[in-house]
């Protein structure tokens, strides 16, 4: 028998704060290197070819004045390569070739304390809601992570209510779609998956919206729960399938039920196999019961934190199943530009707006992880979890209590 899915965006409006004005606020721009090519200057121009040549390289032009010469590399190891030969004594430096942008910044980030935390104050789109001032660096250091990489088309999955194609900060992002859901239409008419899908990638630096945790990531727009939220185990079984035939390197699966189901766990457990990174809702109970997929021993189970690094009220914990937790209160990102049935029942705004859940703090772990695998091509899936798990910055109180690791640090994540 089918059992219902729980859009666990249940919680949306419960943590809002008292109206008050926000200040102003700036944003730095991500930087990333160009890939396929690095630079390197040598000590000894006689021992240029051997060098090059130990680790299959070719000479390259030089760079004007600067001595450096622009060495051709395979994609995705500008960084191992840059350190190999930094290590070399007959190597001066190498470096990767570093991208320069206009200084410009998205609309919204200051409000997006979960990448950059000040401590700032924020409203609403319709100013109707203030958030009152956090603590600072009670973020996950999305900036510092964007100096490594942004994630270089790495692809993840959002299994959701499907993502909307009427919003330019998320729709161009959006690799590959497929219904698996009961309705006719693939669009969301929910809200909810454009929302988790912004959270991952929207556009940076097009001084417009929000920025995505990784802004370089592909999305692949799986819809799996109907227009009113909600699914069937046998619908995210096949979502599930079809993502990592997709090649997705992460799947996100901002969604929960009560019940465990042997079918979709067994999706799982074979696109864990596959090598994806699974990160999923730990459920918005504010109870330890376990909700599934979350609490699938091949899935990251992801808890929510406000912008002060406190447990979001409305969170679901337990340190024995949820990994890790990540700012789901007040979390600003897309939501689609037509009628749809978040923006009527909880007065969300077309186009960008806040929104609290673990479906919020779910797909910032599922972000990160993708800077990770970018950031370290050669990884497996497991290797980037614990990567993942393993650079999370322990709160108290929270880790070892409310989830075993801590709040995920992208900046750690991609070193």
């Amino acid at each position: 028998m089918k059992k219902a899915v729980l859009a666990s965006l249940a919680a949306v409006v419960i943590g809002l704060c008292p109206l008050t004005l926000p200040p102003a606020a700036g944003a730095a721009s991500p930087t990333e290197h160009v890939e396929g090519q690095i630079l390197v200057k040598f000590r000894n121009d006689g021992a240029r070819a051997g060098v090059l040549r130990q680790h299959g390289l070719s000479d390259g032009p030089s760079i004007g004045s600067t001595g450096a010469r622009l060495i051709r590399v395979p994609a995705g190891k500008e960084l191992r390569l840059v350190a190999a030969l930094g290590n070399n004594p007959a190597v001066e430096y190498a470096e990767p070739d570093a991208v320069a942008t206009v200084a410009t910044a998205d609309e919204y980030f200051p409000r997006q304390y979960a990448l950059q935390n000040d401590g700032q104050s924020f409203t609403n789109t319709a100013g109707t809601v203030t958030v009152a001032g956090g603590k600072a660096d009670a973020d996950i250091d999305a900036v510092d992570a964007w100096t490594v990489t942004t994630g270089g088309g790495t692809k993840v999955a959002i299994l959701d209510t499907g993502v909307a194609t009427d919003n330019a900060d998320i729709t161009p992002k959006v690799a590959a779609r497929a219904n698996f859901s009961s309705s006719t239409n693939g669009e969301d008419f929910y809200g909810h998956g454009t929302h988790v899908a912004g959270i991952v990638a929207a556009t940076a630096d097009n001084t417009v919206g929000v920025a995505g945790v990784c802004p370089g990531c592909t999305i692949l727009d799986g819809k799996v729960l109907n227009d009113a939220g909600s699914g069937s185990a046998s619908s995210i079984a096949r979502g599930i399938d079809w993502a990592v035939a997709q090649g997705a390197k992460v799947i996100n699966m901002s969604l929960g039920m009560r019940v465990s189901s042997s079918t979709l766990e067994i999706a799982v457990n074979n696109a864990w196999k596959q090598g994806a990174v699974i990160v999923a809702a730990a459920g918005n109970t504010g109870t330890q019961s376990k909700i599934y997929p979350g609490a699938y021993t091949n899935v990251i189970a992801v808890a929510a934190t406000d912008n002060r690094d406190a447990k979001a009220s409305f969170s679901t914990y337990g340190a024995k199943w949820v990994d890790v937790a990540a700012p789901g209160v007040n979390i600003y990102s897309t939501f689609p530009n037509h009628a749809f049935a978040l923006g009527d029942a909880y007065g969300r705004s077309p186009g960008f707006d806040i929104a609290s859940g673990t479906s919020m703090a779910s797909p910032i772990v599922a972000a990160t992880a993708a800077l990770a695998w970018s950031a370290h091509p050669g990884s497996t899936n497991a290797s980037v979890r614990q990567k993942v798990e393993s650079t999370a910055d322990r709160i108290k109180p929270g880790t070892g209590s409310y989830w075993a690791h801590g709040r995920v640090n992208a900046g750690k994540a991609v070193r």
